[in-house]
């Protein structure tokens, strides 16, 4: 399959198997997102890949915790992968995938959050040719802001001026894989 096959076929699955992904799977994710494109090659976005389904549990329920239902525009995403604007009782935000990746970035760098976002892009390329679901999330600094999510950062190594941008949920779907929505007309123009 080429590469915009890939990209027509990808979907984002918010309905995972609790079937954990391998190791050198994870592995190779996370050195995708490290040759992911980047503001002036600064290679400044930092990944932290988790593999422990409870603490991934666990941290879909901080990702919640500060969740403004008043910020939203959209109000419907998906009926057959329903997301937590879909559904107010879904109650984690990484609706349990076993695994996940972190995305982080220097706090006061003009370019981290696209850095961060090319980042988790290439990674779910990756995860896709290897047959691995994923889905970003957002909501990544208020969920380590907190007592908690402090003493995560520190115990990870994560440098005090790195903040979380987004994450990268990893796993298998549960059920059948979702077909591409209809393209809205009038996205794009050629001008010459």
């Amino acid at each position: 399959m080429d590469l915009l096959e890939q990209i027509k076929a990808r979907r984002s699955i918010r309905r995972y198997q609790q079937r954990q992904i391998p190791r050198e799977a994870l592995e190779m994710i996370i050195e995708a997102g490290t040759y992911a494109s980047n503001a002036g090659g600064g290679q400044r976005s930092m990944i932290v890949g988790i593999r422990s389904a409870e603490l991934v549990e666990k941290l879909g329920r901080m990702n919640m915790a500060h969740f403004d239902r008043g910020r939203l525009i959209g109000s419907y995403v998906s009926g057959e992968q329903p997301s937590v604007i879909d559904d107010p009782s879904i109650k984690n935000g990484f609706y349990g995938a076993p695994a996940l990746c972190i995305v982080f970035a220097q706090k006061d760098f003009l370019f981290s959050i696209p850095d961060a976002f090319c980042c988790a892009e290439t990674m779910l390329m990756e995860a896709f040719d290897l047959g691995i679901s994923s889905c970003i999330v957002s909501r990544a600094e208020e969920t380590f802001d907190s007592e908690a999510g402090t003493a995560l950062l520190r115990e990870w190594g994560v440098p005090e001026n790195y903040i979380a941008r987004c994450f990268v949920t990893l796993g298998y779907c549960d059920g059948e894989y979702p077909k591409a929505k209809p393209r809205k007309e009038n996205r794009s123009r050629i001008i010459e």
